[in-house]
């Protein structure tokens, strides 16, 4: 059987040699360009349909100097809020007309290749949602002028964020599990040295100590249903008159592995343990967590993060700015509370 031949794919020029035009004309009528008559734009845009035109996006980032990409760096996988995060921008910056390059997801140090794949592939600008990563990627951007902006994490040099408050989350949580008479209270902390863990433990432990309380018992945490376990196992270890009554999880995981954790060891949650978490993924409003919690207002970063890189790729002189949006208490089973209006 002979090879089918294959389709001659249309271009800018082909399309210029059918309509009877210069290939310039062509390109402008294909942006609505207003120079060309309305005439024109309906006859070559209807020569283009039929020939099954598509823009060439190298030939035209050549001439434009901007690719349409959104380069994005992701945090551990292994948590579900990034990826709701990751659905989220895909889908905003599609309705934008950007495309998404990610570039590093996980853990772990940004490789070299990685770092040089932001200025390969010519991204117009970059979305870092990893605290672990901002260092060099910030570095690596503000070399080459790529415009960036932080999202769920506070910038540590070049760049910009947008962010939820996080010290008022963890105030919010204290004062909650206060308000219900809890005293020995703790905190599953998050990685070293990420901004949304630190800022969250800070505000949970500034408004106890506000309160005339001990110390908040501090248990090592991480980005992960495990961490959150192993932080339970030591909780659930601890002598019944030591054991704090209450937890704040610095992520909705970390509160959910704490439960199955506690739970497993035979304690009650939220009869013998109350557990709080802060992201509002949806896992943790299912059964069995029905988890209280601060959930971020993910939507609206995103949203925001994303106009925030639309004004930098513009061009425009914008300095570098830190937003912060307020999350939405949402109150559920893990906890032991006060009914609202009763505190």
């Amino acid at each position: 059987m002979e090879d089918m031949p294959h389709p001659v794919r249309a271009t800018v020029a082909s399309l210029a040699r059918r309509a009877g035009v210069a290939a310039s004309t062509v390109s402008r009528a294909l942006r609505d360009d207003p120079r060309i008559s309305p005439e024109v734009r309906a006859r070559i845009a209807a020569l283009a349909a039929e020939a099954g035109y598509t823009p060439n996006a190298l030939a035209r980032t050549l001439v434009s100097g901007r690719s349409g990409l959104i380069g994005l760096v992701l945090g551990p996988m292994d948590n579900p809020f990034y990826a709701e995060m990751m659905q989220q921008i895909v889908s905003q910056a599609a309705a934008r007309g950007w495309r998404l390059l990610l570039l590093h997801a996980g853990d772990g140090p940004m490789e070299e290749a990685t770092a040089a794949a932001l200025l390969q592939y010519r991204v117009d600008g970059c979305l870092i949602t990893s605290a672990g990563l901002s260092s060099r990627a910030a570095s690596v951007c503000a070399e080459n002028r790529v415009p960036l902006v932080m999202v769920n994490r506070v910038a540590r040099e070049h760049g910009s964020a947008v962010s939820c408050d996080n010290l008022a989350a963890g105030e919010t949580l204290a004062e909650l599990l206060m308000q219900a008479g809890h005293r020995r209270l703790a905190v599953i902390t998050g990685n070293p040295g990420t901004s949304t863990g630190l800022e969250r433990t800070e505000g949970f432990v500034r408004r106890v100590l506000a309160a005339g309380l001990p110390a908040p018992l501090l248990l090592p945490g991480g980005a992960s249903h495990a961490a959150g376990y192993a932080a339970g196992q030591s909780m659930a270890a601890l002598p019944a008159g030591e054991r704090p009554d209450a937890v704040m999880g610095v992520s909705d995981i970390l509160a959910m592995g704490a439960m199955d954790a506690l739970r497993g060891a035979g304690l009650s949650v939220p009869g013998d343990v109350s557990v709080v978490g802060i992201d509002g993924i949806a896992a943790a409003g299912r059964v069995p967590y029905r988890l209280t919690t601060v959930a971020q207002p993910l939507e609206a970063m995103i949203a925001r993060g994303l106009d925030m890189l639309l004004a930098r790729i513009g061009g425009a002189q914008v300095p570098d700015e830190v937003v912060l949006l307020r999350g939405s208490l949402i109150r559920r089973a893990s906890a032991r509370l006060v009914a609202p209006g009763q505190g």
